[in-house]
């Protein structure tokens, strides 16, 4: 089965404070600070290389940015099934979530979650609000109804709203 059509891309989890917009306007305000700091210094500052410095760490806080909100090295956040195994990754610099179909109870379809029920008894919940669009959204949940009948895992499904 080809990767596009058993992998769900996520939206990224939104947990920052600050949008993402705000975060690039920050670092634009420091990058503009630092320029004309550095253009405007007469170099008879004993401490003109802090300027280099700042300039580095606001170059360095921008690419971050960029890497954790834009898709710069592909997909970033998904939800994937693999024969036997759903993995979910939830960001660039978070790591996987592998669960085993032979560690798997049930799985729980409900309007806007997805529970995954395990044998130690831990439920993991994954926010379908994640998932953009409602078409995208209708091929999640039959890619779960799919997985869950391969591989003779308990499905409850609850009604849509």
């Amino acid at each position: 089965m080809p990767t596009a059509t058993n992998r769900i891309r996520l939206r990224p989890a939104n947990t920052s404070r600050i949008p993402f917009w705000g975060q690039l306007a920050i670092g634009a305000f420091w990058l503009a600070y630092v320029l004309f700091s550095m253009w405007g210094d007469s170099n008879a500052n004993d401490y003109h290389f802090l300027h280099w410095v700042f300039l580095v760490f606001t170059l360095v806080y921008i690419g971050y940015v960029l890497v954790h909100n834009a898709p710069i090295f592909g997909t970033q956040s998904y939800l994937e099934f693999t024969p036997g195994y759903i993995v979910h990754k939830n960001g660039l610099f978070r790591p996987k979530q592998v669960f085993a179909t032979e560690n798997m109870t049930a799985i729980e379809l409900r309007p806007l979650q997805l529970r995954i029920r395990q044998k130690d008894g831990e439920i993991y919940t994954l926010n379908l609000r994640e998932v953009k669009g409602p078409r995208r959204r209708e091929t999640f949940r039959e890619q779960v109804r799919t997985f869950a009948a391969k591989h003779n895992v308990e499905l409850r499904e609850s009604a849509s709203a």
